[in-house]
């Protein structure tokens, strides 16, 4: 009875190690003897003819066309802020506005001094007039011999003094029209206009700095302006791409921001040096945004079209496979129901097809069960039997 037992336990150990023998074989291979070969069960596609890109992928940012910040050039107290983030200004728009209390008061006192000097200039004007009168009036005694030589001499010298005071009242005036300018220039920094005079229309508010209230010194932020009609998406580019990327060129950009969106630009700038730390050149591709759907500061991926191949010879890329150092493809003979290796001269790769530069090819290959065959090894389709059956995920185009 214990040899029995024995026996028993060892026929359920091998009962259980057949089986699951068995279901791994399944997994890999449906097995069917046909002429004495195992077929296995693989997948097709068939080869096409379409156009291919080669193209470059790159990651960077967005960042807008045009950026500056508006700030004072005179210290004062913020009064007034009239545009916050995410308005939308024109050039020349007025943005905020200092208390202009003290600048004013400045103001009239050079105008008063401006007044004061026209007055002296009068005056000095007049004492010339009176002074040129007497002048000639001493010069005819003194041809006459009625009046001396020390006279003349002394009626010139006060004429020559009356003339230099009037130039010196009109360089006064001057002065003081300066300072009065100076004056109402600084008058006019208390009120803060955005301006600028590249293309464009409507820029937006990108970030406030300061609130009314505030004590500014000269040159502190008040507010940030940003152009979002035209973006720029700044990638770097290694030495390799370097020179294929040129000015000119489109680009299809892509953000996570929006999902299944592609964006259309161009390469506006590219560097012309290579950073020596880095080994990446910059590169500016301009994208139109006229919708407002990008925002500065965004995450982008680039693709860089650096050739096209119009009606390539393409297969999946999934179907090329190695065989004793050789690359190529395993291409389904529907007659024999075979899978011959063909050895392939591969081009470029594009959204999952690769290219086949020779041999020509035709017919389908095999793209799921490769790895499991040789040359000339049987396959089957599951539930058909046959090359082109329904469970193929290709089709004939």
């Amino acid at each position: 009875m214990k040899k029995y037992a024995i026996s028993a336990v060892i026929l359920v150990f091998v009962i259980i190690f057949a089986a699951l023998v068995v279901r791994r074989i399944r997994g890999q291979r449906v097995v069917a003897r046909r002429g004495g070969m195992t077929a296995v069960a693989v997948e097709i596609e068939p080869v096409r003819r379409q156009t291919l890109y080669r193209e470059g992928r790159f990651t960077g940012s967005l960042l807008p066309r045009t950026q500056f910040v508006v700030a004072p050039k005179v210290s004062g107290r913020l009064e007034k802020l009239l545009v916050d983030m995410g308005d939308r200004i024109e050039s020349g728009q007025l943005v905020a506005v200092l208390d202009s209390e003290e600048y004013a008061l400045q103001v009239a006192q050079s105008q008063a001094e401006v007044d004061v000097a026209r007055s002296v200039l009068l005056d000095a004007e007049s004492s010339l007039t009176v002074a040129n009168n007497d002048l000639r009036r001493m010069t005819d005694l003194h041809q006459q011999e009625v009046a001396s030589d020390a006279q003349l001499d002394e009626v010139q010298a006060r004429q020559l003094a009356a003339e230099a005071r009037v130039q010196v009242a009109r360089a006064q005036i001057r002065q003081r029209e300066a300072a009065l300018k100076s004056a109402e220039t600084r008058l006019g920094y208390t009120r803060l206009h955005a301006v600028w005079n590249s293309r464009g229309g409507a820029r937006m508010v990108a970030a406030r700095f300061a609130d009314e209230g505030t004590m500014l010194r000269a040159n502190d932020p008040v507010v940030s302006i940003v152009e979002t009609e035209s973006l720029l998406a700044v990638i770097h580019v290694i030495e390799r791409d370097y020179p294929e990327v040129v000015q000119g060129q489109p680009v299809v950009v892509r953000t996570d921001a929006r999902p299944g969106e592609d964006f259309e630009g161009q390469v506006a700038r590219v560097a012309p040096a290579i950073d020596e730390h880095s080994r990446h050149a910059r590169v500016e591709i301009e994208i139109p945004n006229p919708e407002g759907l990008l925002a500065p500061g965004m995450f982008i991926r680039a693709a860089i079209r650096f050739e096209e191949r119009p009606e390539a010879l393409t297969v999946p890329a999934a179907a090329v496979s190695r065989r004793n150092g050789r690359q190529g493809v395993f291409v389904a003979d529907k007659e024999t129901m075979t899978g011959r290796f063909v050895e392939i001269v591969p081009g470029i790769v594009s959204g999952g097809m690769q290219e086949v530069i020779e041999p020509e090819l035709d017919g389908y290959v095999i793209t799921l069960g490769q790895h499991l065959l040789e040359d000339g090894a049987a396959i089957t389709l599951p539930g058909s039997g046959r090359a082109d059956g329904g469970t193929s995920r290709g089709g004939a185009e």
